[in-house]
């Protein structure tokens, strides 16, 4: 459930944005030049205008194959002001701007260039004057990164915008973070706000991997214990072809999901470009057809079986269709085979693909060109991760190949690696460039020898994808951890991709003032609160109405959130003599909300009278607290679970603790007539939720799980247990 945070105390924040004649301070940099007459407050507005001329106008040179057009981002861009600056603005059509509006319309298309001095479609001009705003785009796509200036400049600054206009235009084209959904799957949703959050920060590409297998050493295994290794391919089709190439369907992206995600990313900017993993880290593919195998690496395909490459290209005729990008990812990295053979396969490949689709082909740097290799094509592009395994520079665009830089610089693996950290190192961004250390952009392939990296403007450097990797499996985290590693990341990088210079001392107010405010998502699981006490229910408090009809007669109960937020729960579960609720099966009890992100205290005061294997005590959008008969945490497909119980017929006071990326549990047993401990006094010992990671098939290795507090409903069809609840509490104090 996405939640639009409404930022009620916009009007009086601290501004954070220092107006130079030359820039404003946003996430990225905006070039600008401010008179010295004034500022306009966008609390005047009372208008959106779409130019008329362009309203149905579409960008066809972007990457996506369905570019909305600019009236589209236009609504878009309207229930973005009301979300997030509480603006309820109409959207027209009209010839020329009206008094108090924001104007949206096309210019001149040849005034923006990127950094190789070649026009770009996603350029726009900011003019602000005291009529009002007027956002000029190269393309609707650029106009559509004016209105996130507009929005982050709002925020930024007291809610007015300086007179004065400016230029802005990206220095790459492909500018973005890959993440790693083969080895952990994200629900559509997930990857949805995902695309919401990198939008507002100008990135345009998410590329999605979508199949691979564990971060496991084969060789440790036998070949049938191998078949059995964690390995998904996350596409659902139907195809009789396909039967048995993807293993879950509800761990799968069907059709309809996945053109869902391609639209609703494309309708802010962004464009998710596919990645299906071969001729290396195939082992989904070979759990399938094994007799694909290489002999000497059941992970990875023999290219020179006969049905290899026929077997890929009937997995890329089915879903070819589905793509709606002009660039496709078919892998190729990492392979230990012939590299004649694996050339022969990218090629054979690239030129299938391109012959069905039209599609541009990308793989990841392996086997560079030598004099004895029948080398890869050179329209196909690179995608470059690891010196050990390319040279960007001197092995590919000095021999005219086109690379995307993914250095591993700024390499995040989720929860636990040897080599990589868990979040992006967002220092390197402001201090990455080896020739002067300065600020990190995409052109530098190498932060450390200033001669292995291509000059700034060299247009065969197509501009920089920073991954995500889930290399210890599904159970390793939870979905948001995947977005905690980039939450800094994302802009940090965004900046720099852009072609920015935002110094750390600007980037970190203004990080933190426009975080609250980032519109089509709540990644946080924010929940806004007039103090840290979010809701608090007392069974006491419930009121019951009876209601009459000619259908009959019901009674609802509201039990009234004290907390002065206005929470209020509902319920259908009657009162017990001693006024307490009595939870079953057959009744809920419902807070209108649905998950708490870091950091919260959950805690309930209840008794279990009877629970059946694996009963729900309580439930929300992201997890489940269940007694397993262990006390449990549910999340994204895993159990985490503890050595504690939870004792049935007594009263207990039951508590979740989310404090940064750990989760702790603990019961206490009380009276029904003690109230609530307040939120840190419990004496109650607290054991902490952990995930198991085995690594490199050698070890076991333990970590700390970050679960959002499930909020939402107690009792209900499939809870399977009977009780009482008397009183229940959540506080943002961990």
């Amino acid at each position: 459930m996405i939640i639009f945070r409404k930022p009620y105390a916009w009007l009086t924040a601290l501004s954070h944005v220092a107006i130079v004649t030359s820039r404003l301070v946003g996430i990225p940099i905006v070039p600008f030049t401010a008179s010295d007459d004034g500022v306009y407050s966008v609390t005047s507005l009372k208008e959106l205008v779409v130019d008329s001329k362009f309203a149905e106008s579409r960008d066809e040179t972007g990457e996506t194959l369905i570019p909305p057009s600019l009236q589209e981002f236009a609504k878009t861009f309207a229930a973005d002001l009301s979300s997030t600056l509480d603006l309820d603005v109409t959207v027209s059509n009209g010839n020329v701007a009206t008094p108090d509006s924001i104007f949206l319309t096309l210019g001149d298309p040849s005034k923006y260039l990127d950094v190789t001095g070649a026009q770009t479609a996603e350029g726009y001009t900011l003019s602000v004057n005291s009529s009002g705003i007027v956002i000029s785009g190269a393309s609707p796509l650029g106009a559509w990164w004016g209105t996130r200036t507009v929005l982050q400049q709002a925020i930024l600054s007291n809610s007015s915008l300086p007179y004065g206009e400016g230029d802005d235009a990206p220095g790459w084209r492909n500018r973005g973070m890959m993440l790693d959904a083969a080895r952990h799957y994200y629900p559509p949703e997930f990857v949805i706000e995902l695309c919401s959050y990198m939008s507002f920060f100008k990135q345009n590409i998410f590329q999605i991997h979508l199949s691979d297998n564990l971060y496991n050493n084969v060789a440790l295994y036998s070949r049938e214990r191998s078949l059995q290794l964690g390995a998904w391919f996350r596409l659902w089709s139907d195809s009789e072809d396909l039967a048995g190439l993807a293993k879950l369907q509800n761990e799968s992206y069907t059709k309809d999901q996945y053109e869902e995600m391609q639209s609703a990313c494309a309708s802010r900017g962004v464009t998710l470009l596919p990645e299906i993993e071969a001729p290396g880290h195939s082992l989904a593919i070979i759990q399938w057809k094994p007799e694909l195998a290489l002999n000497s690496d059941i992970s990875q395909l023999n290219i020179s079986y006969p049905d290899t490459i026929p077997t890929m290209k009937t997995i890329w005729s089915t879903f070819l269709p589905w793509f709606q990008s002009k660039t496709v990812h078919i892998g190729a990295d990492e392979y230990t085979g012939d590299p004649n053979e694996y050339n022969r396969f990218v090629n054979e490949m690239a030129g299938y693909i391109h012959q069905e689709s039209g599609k541009a082909i990308r793989i990841w740097g392996t086997f560079p060109p030598k004099p004895e290799y029948d080398n890869v094509y050179q329209n196909v592009s690179v995608q470059h991760w690891e010196f050990f395994e390319d040279d960007p520079y001197h092995d590919y665009i000095l021999n005219n190949y086109s690379v995307l830089n993914s250095d591993d610089t700024f390499y995040t693996v989720n929860k636990w690696s040897g080599s990589y950290p868990q979040v992006v190192n967002v220092a390197r961004t402001f201090n990455g460039n080896p020739a002067d250390g300065g600020i990190w952009q995409p052109f530098v392939f190498d932060t450390k020898v200033a001669t292995n990296n291509p000059e700034k403007a060299n247009a065969l450097v197509l501009g920089a994808v920073t991954p995500l990797w889930n290399d210890y499996g599904p159970n390793a985290t939870v979905f948001s951890e995947a977005y905690y590693a980039w939450k800094d990341g994302i802009p940090a990088l965004g900046d720099k991709q852009w072609g920015g210079d935002l110094s750390a001392s600007e980037f970190t107010p203004a990080f933190e003032a426009l975080l609250p405010f980032i519109p089509g998502q709540n990644l946080d699981r924010a929940i806004p609160s007039a103090s840290s006490t979010i809701f608090e229910y007392d069974s006491k408090a419930a009121v019951q109405t009876r209601h009459y009809s000619f259908q009959g007669v019901w009674t609802d109960t509201a039990v009234a959130d004290q907390s002065g937020n206005g929470y209020d729960a509902t319920t259908d579960c009657p009162l017990t003599e001693d006024a307490t609720l009595s939870i079953s099966p057959s009744c809920t009890f419902s807070t209108p909300l649905s998950s708490k992100g870091r950091d919260y205290t959950l805690s309930l005061k209840l008794k279990v009278d009877s629970a059946d294997q694996d009963a729900v005590l309580i439930s929300g959008g992201d997890s489940s607290l269940q007694l397993t008969p262990n006390l449990s945490l549910f999340a994204s497909g895993n159990y985490y679970r503890l050595n504690m119980t939870v004792p049935t017929g007594t009263w207990v006071t039951l508590s979740i603790v989310g404090r940064g990326n750990h989760t702790f549990a603990s019961v206490a047993e009380t009276s029904l007539d003690e109230a609530l401990p307040e939120v840190g006094s419990t004496t109650a010992t607290a054991e902490e939720f952990l995930a198991v990671l085995g690594v490199n098939g050698e070890r076991f290795v333990w970590a700390p799980i970050a679960v959002e507090a499930p909020i939402k409903q107690l009792g209900g069809a499939g809870a399977g247990w009977t009780g009482e609840l008397a009183a229940m509490r959540l506080s943002s104090v961990a």
